[in-house]
């Protein structure tokens, strides 16, 4: 497994789906698994101990410390990806993701940016894969062309 989705709860999948999407995309091994900071750390910690993830993406919300919990314990990259809530629409947990002590760097997507997170896994796994590199060129390549279809589409609606 190369990349390892944690959430804070399993109401957290709707927003973690898209970073399975784009793994899956690009053929990249995962797992995702339901593990609380707040609420099984020891079930947390023996999961990492014995986890071979290259990468971790870390969904929650509210007081949101999964990320920073599974940084302080692993020298492996963490991607936060806060969870919108009800109280303030996921910026508590934003914010708690982004506030993290200095010798504890966490990476941070926007609110319920799950797609965004599977990208930056994949970016950075792509930095020792040549292939997964060149797949991102292309993924990016028909991005710029999906771009460019559409601003012709407007000019065509525009000229009639």
């Amino acid at each position: 497994m190369k990349v390892a989705i944690l959430m804070g709860s399993d109401s957290d999948l709707e927003s973690v789906q898209g970073a399975i999407d784009i793994l899956q995309q690009f053929d990249v091994p995962c797992e995702a698994h339901v593990l609380s900071a707040h609420r099984s750390p020891k079930g947390l910690r023996a999961f990492l101990e014995g986890c071979p993830a290259l990468v971790y993406i870390c969904a929650a919300g509210g007081a949101a410390h999964l990320a920073g919990v599974v940084a302080a314990e692993v020298t492996r990259p963490v991607i936060a990806l806060p969870i919108q809530g009800k109280s303030l629409n996921g910026l508590d947990s934003l914010l708690a993701m982004v506030q993290m002590p200095p010798g504890v760097p966490v990476a941070c997507v926007g609110v319920g940016a799950g797609k965004n997170a599977g990208l930056l896994a994949v970016q950075i796994l792509a930095l020792a894969d040549r292939g997964l590199a060149e797949a991102l060129e292309k993924f990016k390549q028909t991005q710029a062309e999906e771009v460019s279809k559409k601003d012709a589409a407007l000019q065509q609606k525009l000229r009639k």
